[in-house]
């Protein structure tokens, strides 16, 4: 098995592990469980994704947000 095969993310682009998530939980559920100002005031998808491509510890726990969701189920 390779690396990339472990890896639950391969394959899953910022956009569609976002909305996701945001299907998911909302935004306010995601704003409660991630304290982000950009899930908090106006949110979009656009305006997230550019905050997060720009940060790497919010998008490190959106990601494992994300591998947890799947874990689950």
């Amino acid at each position: 098995m390779t690396d990339t095969a472990k890896n639950p993310l391969h394959g899953i682009t910022l956009e569609k592990l976002l909305t996701e998530l945001v299907e998911r939980y909302g935004w306010d559920g995601l704003a409660k469980r991630i304290d982000i100002r950009c899930f908090k005031s106006d949110p979009s998808i656009k305006s997230s994704l550019t905050f997060l491509r720009k940060t790497p510890w919010a998008r490190e726990r959106v990601e494992a947000l994300y591998v947890s969701l799947r874990k689950q189920g």
